[in-house]
């Protein structure tokens, strides 16, 4: 356990500046604390992280994002961008006591960063703006950390900004998510100005002076009637949702009496456990008014992992068991985040949920059944790394250098235990990759290797189809992280393009057609010569058959002919696509005793195809792919009518489990899919998702035939 007790921060000391941040503040947290902080892009985690670190004593400097000096936002492209990319890790550490904050990507395009701080935290603080709301990215946040049954928080941010309005959000808070929103601390407003702020949890209300919390009185009624909202009806509502939590304050509180500070503390306490409370606190992070509130609610409200029912995992035998956050047990541990670093190596980052984990010791990875050595182990403030001796359960450490990956169980030998692997959204995002500089195409497979490692949400593999290398992210932010990474960090630049339409050709008529081939030039010439039936069937590759009479063909030129014919169909006469559905029987031809060869015969084969193919009247096929797509009941008629757009076929609407979204399943040309994942998250606000898989293939419209020929179009 760390306690704070009568810190004091002065800015600017025995200067005409001089600033008094906090005074005989105080701080109690329970060691192994974990908290992620998520919520919509521009909310305020960054700066929320920033002000905790800061107002606690972690850090000296308050960093900004705006001049790209913040702790949890350091690297090249998230100075660059001023967002969030990566989750990562501070910490507050003192002998065996330990603060982890979490700080996530609010962006889409990174959420999968986000599915890992989530799973890693004991808690959510989940940010809301206090000038722009609810947004999608809240409801993501929300939703995440209850599937993964986390206990959560709403802290309100930028109540400094003139258009921050706390009782809309509030209302917006109760409206989206329900009764289990909480209120415990509120601020006061005159002349749309913060007075003071109310917790709800002591009764008192504080206003700050030179960055120092000091008590005053509380808002009369017609002050609180002014701000929209009633203090005495909110400490009512705050009453009311802990009663909810136990029998006997139920009974409390409807014979009348008020509850005590601590019943309060431990009735949110507890409601936060079993998640049928979620406090909203506010604050605002540039004056830091609010965070050392935020602070002790950390300290009082939210649990500990040693309160979390016990973690279940499988044993190697398949069976379930329950891992309870004992450090006398037996070493369990999982890597929720790899980081590729070509200078210090790979760096795993491990919750540990039983036992210790140290380094040099030798574990079992679970999910591969290989013994791994543990490496030197550190915990980190940002991109500074500090030394650690042990983790105990419920921390969080980082391994060097360790041969462990994304959703891996570590574990001691006399207790082989695995958790589940975390589920990453797919990325649907595609587009061609090659190397700027020729020759760099193994660095790039390299260098995407060990991206593929550290991001769950990346795949990158060779279409044989078309023989371009495909780069499959979660939207085009993502994509320019991954480029950027190709070129920053491991030396190597790329281009990318749309990927190319796997197009294919085939005939609709059966023919028969003579191919000869005849060359005299001296000494022995070559003489071939195929009679050819084409004919339409149902196959992706070339259906080949015989049925000479007399010898015309002797049996040895057989392979020839079929070889012959197989290398053709790699390329249609329409525009240069592979064959498919075609049957071949060869079924008469000649020879010559002498000249006659299997190159003569492959050659004939081959201008029988040409001309066969000419005449069986050739059509070009494009992909069709099964679509799923998840959209708000709001969106069904927008997405229907764009599905249409596309060519597409809407075979159905099913109501979705996630309530107010719906089904739709069609079938739509691969062609028309290149910026369908822009589109649906610029329709949806983020909130649609989709499957889509190659499915068969069908003729290409008429009317589009000539462009594709016209592009693709080969020379004989």
């Amino acid at each position: 356990m760390l306690e704070l007790r009568d810190m004091t921060k002065i800015y600017n000391a025995g200067t005409v500046t001089e600033l008094t941040l906090f005074d005989r503040f105080n701080l109690t947290v329970e060691d192994g604390q974990f908290v992620s902080i998520v919520g919509s892009n521009g909310s305020g985690k960054t700066s929320l992280t920033e002000a905790l670190l800061y107002k606690s004593g972690a850090t000296d400097r308050l960093g900004k994002i705006t001049d790209g000096n913040t702790v949890s936002d350091y690297t090249p492209d998230e100075i660059k961008r001023k967002c969030s990319v990566y989750t990562s890790l501070s910490s507050l550490e003192t002998g065996e006591f330990k603060v982890n904050l979490l700080d996530t990507p609010g962006m889409f395009d990174y959420e999968g960063e986000a599915v890992e701080g989530i799973a890693a935290s004991g808690c959510v603080l989940i940010t809301v703006s206090g000038k722009s709301g609810v947004r999608v990215g809240t409801h993501k946040a929300y939703d995440l950390a209850k599937e993964m049954g986390k206990p959560t928080m709403f802290v309100v941010t930028k109540l400094d900004d003139d258009n921050a309005n706390f009782n809309n959000v509030l209302t917006q808070l109760k409206a989206e998510f329900g009764p289990t929103v909480c209120p415990v601390v509120v601020p006061v407003i005159a002349d749309r100005k913060i007075v003071s702020y109310v917790n709800l949890i002591e009764m008192k209300a504080y206003k700050y002076e030179d960055g120092k919390a000091v008590e005053t009185d509380m808002p009369t009624a017609d002050v609180s009637e002014k701000m929209g909202y009633r203090i005495d009806g909110l400490i009512e509502a705050v009453s009311e949702a802990v009663a909810e939590t136990d029998e006997a304050l139920f009974e409390k509180f409807f014979s009348g009496e008020a509850f005590t500070q601590k019943e309060l503390i431990d009735g949110i306490h507890s409601g936060m456990n079993s998640g049928i409370i979620t406090p909203v606190t506010c604050v605002s992070s540039t004056d830091l008014s609010g965070v050392d509130m935020l602070l002790k609610e950390i300290d009082l409200l939210l649990p500990p992992p040693s309160e979390k029912d016990a973690m279940i995992g499988e044993t190697a035998d398949g069976e379930a068991v329950e891992v309870a956050c004992v450090e006398s047990d037996p070493m369990s541990a999982f890597v929720f985040k790899t980081v590729a670093d070509p200078f210090v190596g790979k760096m795993s980052y491990i919750k540990v949920f039983s036992g210790k984990l140290t380094p040099n010791k030798e574990v079992v990875n679970a999910t591969t059944g290989s013994t791994e050595k543990v490496g030197k182990l550190v915990t980190l403030q940002g991109k500074k790394q500090i030394d650690v001796a042990e983790a105990g359960c419920g921390d969080i450490v980082v391994a060097m250098k360790m041969n462990v990956n994304t959703n891996d169980t570590i574990c001691d030998s006399t207790r082989v235990v695995k958790f589940a692997p975390m589920t990453f959204p797919k990325p649907c995002y595609k587009m061609a990759v090659r190397a700027k500089k020729q020759g760099d195409e193994s660095k790039i497979s390299a260098a995407m290797t060990r991206l593929m490692e550290e991001d769950l949400t990346i795949d990158y593999k060779l279409d044989p189809s078309t023989n371009e290398m495909i780069l499959s992210t979660l939207g085009g932010l993502h994509l320019d992280s991954v480029v950027g990474r190709l070129a920053g960090t491991f030396g190597v630049e790329v281009e990318t393009s749309v990927p190319k339409i796997s197009y294919r050709e085939t005939i609709r008529k059966k023919v028969k057609v003579q191919g000869r081939h005849k060359k005299q030039s001296g000494g022995h010439g070559q003489y071939g010569d195929v009679w050819i039936e084409f004919e339409p069937c149902v196959s992706d590759d070339l259906v080949f058959e015989e049925k000479v009479f007399g010898g015309a063909v002797p049996k040895n030129f057989f392979p020839a002919v079929e070889k012959g014919l197989q290398e053709s169909v790699k390329k249609g006469v329409l525009a240069g696509f592979p064959v498919v559905g075609l049957k071949a029987i060869l079924v008469d031809g000649s020879y010559h005793p002498v000249d006659s060869s299997e190159m003569a015969f492959k050659m004939a084969a081959s201008i029988a195809y040409k001309e066969g193919m000419r005449q069986a009247e050739p059509v070009l096929l494009e992909p069709i792919g099964s679509l799923s797509v998840f959209v708000p009941d709001d969106n069904t008629g927008d997405m229907m009518g764009e599905l249409n757009k596309r060519r597409g076929r809407v075979l159905g609407m099913n109501p979705a489990e996630k309530k107010g979204m719906t089904e739709i399943v069609a079938e739509v040309p691969m062609a028309e899919m290149a910026d369908f994942t822009l589109l649906l998250r610029q329709m949806t606000q983020g909130q649609g998702v989709f499957t889509f898989e190659k499915a068969r293939y069908e003729p290409l419209p008429a009317n589009l035939v000539a462009d594709v020929i016209a592009k693709n179009a080969v020379a004989d």
